[in-house]
C-alpha cells in the first residue's frame, strides 16, 4: 500500500520539526486550550502575584507571558502543571527548552534574585 503525498509530506514535516515529533495539529489543539487558560481565574491570580516562575523578580501582570515548562514542540500540554507565568527575558531565552537543558541560565538567576 503506497503512502500519500499529503501523508509523506506530514511525516516529514513532523521528523524536521527539530526532531521533535508532535503533529502540527496537535500543537495547534494545545494553544488553543492555552489560550481558554489565560481566561480563567486560576491563571489571572499567577499573574496578579507577578511573579516569573524562573527569575522570581516582580513584573506587572501585563508584563508577564504564559510559558509552558515542557514546550508544545516538546510534547508538553497546555495544563495548569505546565503552564506558568514568565518575564519576556525568560520565555525568549528558554525558547523550546526543557529546563534541564538551560540549567545553567537558570542557576545563573538565584544569584540574581533578590
Amino acid at each position: 500500500m503506497a503512502m500519500s503525498e499529503g501523508r509523506r509530506h506530514r511525516r516529514k514535516e513532523r521528523v524536521e520539526k527539530e526532531d521533535h515529533l508532535v503533529e502540527p495539529e496537535a500543537i495547534l489543539r494545545e494553544r488553543r486550550k492555552a489560550r481558554e487558560l489565560r481566561q480563567t481565574q486560576w491563571w489571572k491570580r499567577k499573574l496578579a502575584r507577578g511573579i516569573c516562575h524562573y527569575c522570581g523578580r516582580r513584573f506587572r501582570p501585563h508584563e508577564l507571558t504564559m510559558d509552558h515548562v515542557v514546550p508544545l514542540v516538546r510534547g508538553g500540554r497546555s495544563t495548569k502543571g505546565n503552564c506558568v507565568p514568565s518575564c519576556k527575558e525568560c520565555n525568549t531565552k528558554k525558547r523550546s527548552l526543557l529546563p534541564v537543558e538551560w540549567e545553567d541560565y537558570l542557576l545563573s538567576l538565584k544569584d540574581r534574585r533578590p
